[in-house]
C-alpha cells in the first residue's frame, strides 16, 4: 500500500509541475505579488518607495539591481541581533553560509522556512522525474553527506552551511524519507565532527548493506569521487573491521564509535567477498556497481565546477548511469532537473515558477566591444535591460537575478546560463559558468568551463602513461609585464620534463578565445606558466577551508584564484615542484 501511494504522489507531483509551467508568466507575477505582500513592511523595501505596490513594473522601477556586497550591511544588521522587519516581514532566525571558494572567505545569506519549502519543492519535483525513469525500491542510499557544526552569530542566531541548515531540518529528514531510500549512515557519522572520519564510516555503512544499496549520492560530484579515492587507500581496513567486527581504531570520537557498533558485527564472509573483489579488480574499473549489485544510478551535481570529475567518477561507476542533481546556490534554488536522462555535461534545469520571481541580463558581449573598452577607457556601454523568465530567447546566454523569500530583492548571482530549450512556457536552463570566475588580462576572456577544456585537450598527452590529472587551478599572474596564465596542476604519478613541457604547450594553444590568442601573439599576455605540485596539494585546500567551517558537502575546488583568495594561493605557490613556460606562440 505504502509503495502505491509513493507512485501516485510522484505522479501528482509531475502533475503540478506541468499546470505550473504552462502559464509560467502568471505564476512569476503571482510570486512577486506574494514576495513583496509577505515583506512590503522591511526596511528595505519601504526605503525605495513601492509603498505597498506588487506588480512587476513598480518593482523594477523602485527596486536596484544589487550584489551581494550591496546588501552585506542589512544583512550583518540580522546577523548582530536586529529584530526588525530589515530585508523581511518575519524575524530571519537562521544565516547560511556559502563555502567560501569563489571570494575566498564565507558570505552571509538569510535563511527562513519559506527558502526550506523551496529546497523540498525541488528535490520532490526532480524525484518526482527521477524516479518515473529510474525507479528505485524500498531500500538503502549510500550518501556521502556531511553537516557542520551550527554556530550562532553575535545576535544569537544560528549559522551554518547552507547543506548543514538543510540536513538538520526536521522537514528535510521527513521529506527524504518518503522520497527515496533512506541513508545506511546513522546520523552520528553524517553529523560527525571529523570529515575523515565520517567519510571512513560512510563507506563501511555502505559495505555492510551493500546488497540493500539502490543509490550512491552526495551533494557533488567531488564528494563522491574523494570517496572512492579514499577506498583505494584504505579497502583492507575496511575488510578487517568487517572480519573482525571491530571498528577501526581511527574513528576516535565516542557517539561515532557507539552508532557504528551497532552495525558492526563479524562477518568473514562478507570480508572475504570484499577483498576477492578489490584484487580482481583492474585499476577500479567499475568499482561501484562491484561493491554495490543493486544500485540503480550515481547522483549529485555534476555541473560546473564538477565537470572535471566526471572522467573519473565514470571509472568508478562503470556502467551506471550519472544523474546530475539539480541547479541552486546557497542563495536560493533555480531550477530542477526534469530530463535525468540526459548525460551531466548536457543537463538542463526547468525554472519552477513559483519559488522565486527571475529576470535575466543578456549577454552578447563581443571581442571587437571588449577591445573598443580598452581602447578607449571612456566607453562606457549601457547594461543590457533584465528580461523575464518566459522572454528569454532559446541558444542566448544570461546572467540570473532573483528575488527570494528570504530577503534578496534582484539579486544578482552571477551565473551565467544558456536557455537550451522551454518546458511548456518555463525555460530549461544550462550553467555555463559564473561571471566573476574568469581569467582576462587584456581583451582576453576565458570562462571556467574554456579552462576546463584547456586541461582535458593536455591531460590527454600523459593519459598514455596511465597518468592522471587530480585536479587543477588556475591564476592571472600581473606582478609581470605582461601579465600571463598561471595553471597548477596535481599528477596521480612521474611525468618527464619533456611531457609536461608539451602539456604547457598544449594548455596554451587549447585556449581558443579570440582575445586571448591576439593578446599572446603580439605579447600582450605572455607566454602561459605550468606549476606542477606535489601531491597532496589539493587536499591541502580542501582542509583550509573545512577549518573556516566550511561542510565537505559545499566544497568546491577553487578553479580561478583571484587576489581575494591568498590563503589559496599561498598554498599552491608553496607547494609547486616544477615549473614550465610555453614556447607555443
Amino acid at each position: 500500500m505504502l509503495e502505491k501511494m509513493e507512485i501516485l504522489d510522484v505522479e501528482m507531483v509531475i502533475e503540478e509541475f506541468e499546470a505550473m509551467t504552462k502559464d509560467a508568466g502568471s505564476v512569476q507575477r503571482e510570486t512577486l505579488k506574494k514576495i513583496l505582500e509577505e515583506n512590503g513592511c522591511a526596511e528595505y523595501l519601504q526605503n525605495l518607495g513601492l509603498n505597498g505596490r506588487t506588480d512587476p513594473e513598480s518593482f523594477k522601477a523602485c527596486v536596484p539591481l544589487v550584489t551581494h556586497q550591496d546588501l552585506e550591511p542589512y544583512i550583518q544588521r540580522i546577523a548582530d541581533g536586529d529584530s526588525s522587519p530589515i530585508l523581511t516581514g518575519k524575524p530571519i532566525t537562521t544565516i547560511s553560509l556559502s563555502s567560501g571558494t569563489t571570494q575566498g572567505k564565507p558570505k552571509f545569506v538569510p535563511f527562513n522556512d519559506e527558502l526550506m519549502e523551496t529546497t523540498l519543492q525541488i528535490y520532490r519535483t526532480s524525484y518526482a522525474f527521477r524516479n518515473r525513469e529510474f525507479p528505485v525500491g524500498k531500500g538503502k542510499a549510500l550518501q556521502f553527506i556531511y553537516s557542520s557544526k551550527q554556530s550562532k552569530t553575535k545576535g544569537g542566531l544560528f549559522a551554518g552551511t547552507a547543506t548543514t541548515n538543510v540536513f538538520r531540518n526536521s522537514q528535510f529528514k521527513n521529506a527524504m524519507q518518503a522520497m527515496q531510500s533512506q541513508c545506511c549512515s546513522p546520523d552520528e557519522v553524517i553529523f560527525g565532527p571529523d570529515f575523515h572520519q565520517s567519510l571512513y564510516c560512510h563507506l563501511l555503512c555502505g559495505l555492510i548493506f551493500r546488497e540493500e544499496i539502490q543509490l550512491v549520492s552526495s551533494t557533488f560530484a567531488h564528494s563522491i569521487v574523494l570517496a572512492f579515492r579514499t577506498f583505494e587507500q584504505v579497502w583492507e581496513e575496511l575488510c578487517a573491521d568487517i572480519r573482525e567486527g571491530i571498528l577501526s581504531s581511527r574513528i576516535t570520537f565516542a557517539s561515532v564509535r557507539s552508532a557504528m557498533a551497532k552495525l558492526l558485527k563479524p562477518n568473514p564472509e562478507l570480508a572475504d567477498l570484499i577483498h576477492n573483489k578489490c584484487t580482481a579488480l583492474s585499476n577500479w574499473y567499475g568499482l561501484i556497481p562491484e561493491l554495490f549489485p543493486n544500485v540503480k544510478y550515481i547522483y549529485g551535481i555534476m555541473t560546473g565546477s564538477m565537470e572535471p570529475y566526471l572522467k573519473k567518477l565514470r571509472h568508478y561507476a562503470g556502467e551506471l548511469p550519472l544523474l546530475s542533481a539539480d541547479y541552486g546556490s546557497s542563495e536560493g534554488w533555480i531550477g530542477a532537473n526534469i530530463n535525468p536522462n540526459l548525460p551531466p555535461e548536457s543537463a538542463t534545469y526547468a525554472v519552477l515558477p513559483n519559488i522565486g520571481y527571475f529576470e535575466f541580463i543578456p549577454l552578447n558581449e563581443n571581442v571587437e566591444e571588449l577591445v573598443q573598452d580598452k581602447i578607449n577607457t571612456s566607453f562606457v556601454s549601457a547594461e543590457p535591460k533584465p528580461v523575464g523568465l518566459t522572454e528569454v530567447k532559446v541558444g542566448e546566454e544570461y546572467e540570473i537575478i532573483m528575488t527570494t523569500f528570504a530577503g534578496l530583492y534582484r539579486y544578482r548571482l552571477g551565473d551565467v546560463v544558456k536557455v537550451m530549450g522551454f518546458h511548456n512556457s518555463t525555460p530549461e536552463l544550462n550553467f555555463v559558468c559564473r561571471r566573476n570566475l574568469m581569467l582576462t588580462i587584456n581583451i582576453d576572456k576565458n570562462t571556467e568551463k574554456d579552462l576546463q577544456l584547456a586541461v582535458e585537450e593536455a591531460a590527454k598527452l600523459i593519459a598514455g602513461e596511465k597518468l592522471e590529472v587530480v585536479d587543477f587551478s588556475s591564476h592571472v599572474d600581473v606582478s609581470t609585464d605582461p601579465g600571463h596564465y598561471v595553471i597548477f596542476w596535481e599528477i596521480s604519478g612521474e611525468v618527464s620534463d619533456e611531457v609536461l613541457k608539451e602539456c604547457c604547450n598544449c594548455l596554451d594553444r587549447s585556449f581558443v578565445d579570440a582575445g586571448y590568442i591576439s593578446s599572446r601573439k603580439v605579447n600582450a599576455i605572455g607566454p602561459l606558466e605550468l606549476r606542477v605540485v606535489w601531491r597532496g596539494t589539493f587536499q591541502k585546500i580542501l582542509d583550509h577551508y573545512l577549518g573556516l567551517g566550511a561542510a565537505l558537502s559545499q566544497f568546491k575546488t577553487p578553479r580561478c584564484v583571484g587576489p581575494t583568495n591568498n590563503k589559496v594561493l599561498q598554498i599552491l605557490c608553496g607547494n609547486v615542484a616544477k615549473s614550465y613556460f610555453s614556447t607555443a606562440f
